[in-house]
């Protein structure tokens, strides 16, 4: 059965027994579907469209970071959740591992010209943790916090898109150190940049505002479709 379906047969009288009551997590998402929030554009497009401008392919996966690779063990790994949220998270290895999982096929767009198509991420929705924190109505954006130090900003509308993952593994084996492991953002839709690595903390925020690389001249939201490249473009 639908998740959709499941959830119109909880309402009204005429409601499935059998099924198990109305939570916050499913009013909440019925009231996202009925005020159109999140809605992002298409997430696949047709073969014509599906390499932007600019950009080349490459079968291997480029390392690109801010010089240093930080040491994250599993035993030491925490993802906190806050800022402009109804209920902030603090989780762990273990927690986030219970977390539901899911599996997407997306294509990689870096901000240095390469693309790398069908990359299998596996990790927790960016749509399941909204359901679970619930931002505040005058959340507007999201600043990812990493353990390099590294920052960047995503509207919050980019990072609920359906593709959207909090990733820990990719081609069915866990996230090398040298890729953002043990757990980084994947946004598909946006440069890569903006798929922030060694993932440590989401942060809801009332104002967009800039990141590490957005400070020094990159486009605020990265479409490479569009090719925001820099701040000028």
């Amino acid at each position: 059965m639908s998740e959709d379906l499941r959830e119109d047969l909880h309402q009204g009288p005429g409601a499935d027994p059998s099924l198990p009551p109305d939570t916050k997590l499913t009013t909440t998402k019925q009231r996202w579907a009925q005020e159109g929030r999140f809605l992002t554009g298409r997430v696949t497009r047709p073969e014509t469209e599906r390499l932007p401008a600019g950009q080349h392919l490459v079968k291997d996966w480029p390392v690109l970071d801010l010089g240093m690779t930080p040491v994250v063990t599993r035993e030491a790994f925490r993802l906190d959740v806050t800022g402009a949220v109804e209920t902030a998270l603090s989780l762990d290895w273990d927690a986030f591992h219970a977390l539901p999982q899911t599996r997407n096929v997306s294509d990689i767009h870096c901000v240095t010209t390469w693309s790398r198509y069908d990359n299998a991420f596996e990790g927790v929705s960016t749509r399941e943790l909204l359901e679970r924190v619930r931002p505040a109505p005058h959340a507007a954006a999201v600043m990812l916090h990493s353990y390099d130090g590294y920052t960047t900003n995503l509207l919050l509308e980019d990072f609920a898109a359906e593709d959207a993952v909090i990733a820990h593994s990719w081609e069915g084996s866990p996230l090398t150190r040298e890729h953002g492991g043990p757990v980084r953002l994947v946004v598909p839709h946006l440069y890569f940049w903006k798929s922030a690595k060694w993932l440590k903390g989401i942060e809801f925020i009332a104002r967009d505002k800039a990141g590490f690389w957005e400070a020094r001249g990159y486009h605020m939201r990265g479409d490479p479709w569009a090719e925001e490249r820099y701040s000028d473009d």
